[in-house]
C-alpha cells in the first residue's frame, strides 16, 4: 500500500492538486506496478512563513525576489 506525503507551500488550486494526485498515482502504477485503489496521496500545505530555504522564510524570500 503506497503512501505518499507531499508537502507544498499554500496556493495550489483544487484542480492542480487533483492533477498531482493523478500523476503520482499513475507513476506508482507504471513504475512499481502498484494498484491505484491501494495508493494514498496526502497533500499538506505549509504556510510560506513556516517554510524556509536559502536561510530565510519563504515569505521573506518571495519579497526579496520582487525587488
Amino acid at each position: 500500500m503506497p503512501y505518499v506525503n507531499l508537502q507544498i507551500t499554500k496556493g495550489a488550486t483544487k484542480e492542480q492538486k487533483s492533477e498531482i494526485i493523478r500523476d503520482i498515482t499513475q507513476s506508482l502504477v507504471r513504475v512499481l506496478g502498484k494498484k491505484p485503489e491501494h495508493t494514498h496521496i496526502v497533500i499538506q500545505e505549509i504556510a510560506d512563513e513556516d517554510w524556509g530555504f536559502e536561510g530565510m522564510r519563504t515569505d521573506e524570500w518571495k519579497l526579496k525576489q520582487k525587488k
